[in-house]
């Protein structure tokens, strides 16, 4: 293909790109953009009752759209994107555990979102609502942690998986050029993202729509830029959030970071899951009301793999707080 050809469809994708995103852009969000400080937070709320279950996504993730329904039923479900994810506008502040808990607290608190709140906290997400429940125990009455970090592992990590973070990174900057040149809406409309992961037909298409339009961004994927490269600036910060005396905690651990398949020979896995197996047990000692989960059938991505959980994960933490609640 000649050079000119090349530059004419890297063209028409940008022009696709510039005009996909101002059409998407007409429409309103599906939740409410609240200030926060000079810059506004996207929260969605589904459900009503007493009970409110707040999600704080992974690293890169908006995956609550898929659990909102599910978790609905024990009570009001708050969905919000991070600054910089979504329908979020970005933060000039680092990304970091300790600034993004400052920020889900006062866009909770211009909401009026009342508590008590049961925290769910996939992955990177697992930083962010224990350094909350560390902050405002007052407010929690519990956490369900989905395949989380704990720093001690995070902070300590082999030269094999600080070569895999730089390469996530790298492959994040890729992928933001890749989403201003239009590349990844293109994979998008070719149905690309279920090809890759099959499981993500189990959810709606609207479900599925709200999470692929933030990853067409390029806002999307510097987030996740930043949040890795601040990553052990977080772990430092919830060091201080490892004792919850009897709080209700639920640890789900997957069977492994990544399923075995064949393309898994080019990252260490041996050494991640060596790496998880220690996270999970200093998790697991978080709390004297601590319980694990087991997803057998699950990858990392366990909102994805075995959603089911993190539903099971939140029905353990309620009867946990009346037993407890009960005994005091």
């Amino acid at each position: 293909m000649s050079l000119s050809i090349r530059i004419i469809l890297l063209i028409t994708t940008t022009l696709y790109q510039a005009i996909a995103c101002y059409l998407e852009n007409q429409k309103l969000p599906p939740g409410k953009l609240l200030d926060v400080g000079g810059y506004r937070l996207h929260l969605y709320t589904v459900g009503e009752g007493n009970l409110t279950i707040i999600l704080d996504h992974s690293l890169g993730g908006i995956e609550g759209y898929f659990l909102v329904e599910k978790l609905a039923k024990f009570g009001r479900v708050c969905i919000y994107d991070r600054a910089g994810y979504g329908w979020s506008e970005h933060s000039p502040h680092p990304r970091t555990t300790s600034q993004i808990v400052e920020e889900l607290d006062t866009l909770l608190t211009q909401a009026e979102i009342k508590p008590p709140y049961i925290l769910v906290g996939n992955s990177f997400g697992s930083y962010n609502v224990r350094l909350y429940a560390h902050r405002f125990p007052e407010k929690v009455m519990g956490m369900v942690l989905t395949d989380g970090l704990h720093e001690t592992g995070m902070l300590k990590m082999s030269i094999q998986l600080k070569a895999l973070k730089l390469l996530f990174i790298s492959g994040f900057v890729i992928s933001t050029f890749g989403s201003i040149l239009g590349i990844i809406q293109l994979f998008r409309k070719c149905g690309i993202f279920e090809l890759i992961k099959p499981e993500l037909r189990q959810f709606s298409q609207e479900s599925r729509n709200h999470v692929k339009r933030s990853f067409c961004r390029s806002k999307h994927w510097i987030t996740m830029c930043r949040e890795m490269l601040n990553l052990n600036n977080s772990g430092n910060q919830v060091m201080i959030a490892n004792q919850f005396d009897s709080m209700p905690i639920v640890s789900i651990k997957a069977n492994s970071f990544f399923q075995p398949a064949w393309w898994s020979f080019l990252i260490p896995l041996k050494a991640a899951n060596k790496l998880r197996d220690q996270m999970h047990i200093n998790l697991c000692n978080l709390s004297k009301n601590s319980v694990q989960l087991e997803a057998n059938k699950s990858g990392h991505f366990v909102w994805i793999d075995q959603p089911n959980l993190i539903v099971d994960g939140v029905k353990i933490v309620l009867d946990l707080w009346w037993k407890r609640g009960s005994r005091e």
